[in-house]
């Protein structure tokens, strides 16, 4: 079931133009694409995080990637991806994200399982005090 999403829910917000090859064949963009979306606004929190994007010390990787569709979108357009942080445990968070269009509509909603990760240890580490910070805000 479809939640009332709004994006001044949402403090971390990241804009992103569609691109002419995330059409496909149906000239919408392509469900694929929607989750490389969600990793660009994702990779805007690491480095509001200080967190490098290597393989090397200390990182975070993904577990899990759920997208709910609820609007087929169209290019060109220029979408909003609000995020929060809305859960964290001991070595892993929770990522939501909606997408929306420039009328704020609700195109989709994700939620993404990370882990705060020591790529030397091969490990999984305490959740950062930067991610703490955010979702106690």
């Amino acid at each position: 079931m479809k939640k009332k999403y709004k994006i001044s829910d949402y403090t971390l917000l990241c804009e992103i133009t569609t691109r002419w090859r995330d059409l496909d064949a149906f000239q919408h963009v392509n469900n694929a694409v929607y989750a490389t979306y969600i990793e660009t606004a994702r990779v805007e929190l690491f480095k509001r995080w200080g967190i490098p994007g290597s393989n090397t010390g200390k990182s975070i990787i993904m577990a899990s990637l759920q997208i709910d569709y609820y609007l087929q979108l169209k290019h060109p357009s220029v979408l909003t991806v609000g995020q929060k942080i809305i859960k964290i445990g001991n070595t892993s968070f929770e990522i939501e994200s909606v997408i929306f269009d420039k009328e704020q509509n609700v195109i989709c909603r994700s939620l993404v399982v990370a882990v705060c990760f020591d790529f030397d240890i091969q490990k999984p580490v305490k959740v950062y005090d930067s991610i703490n910070n955010d979702f106690n805000r």
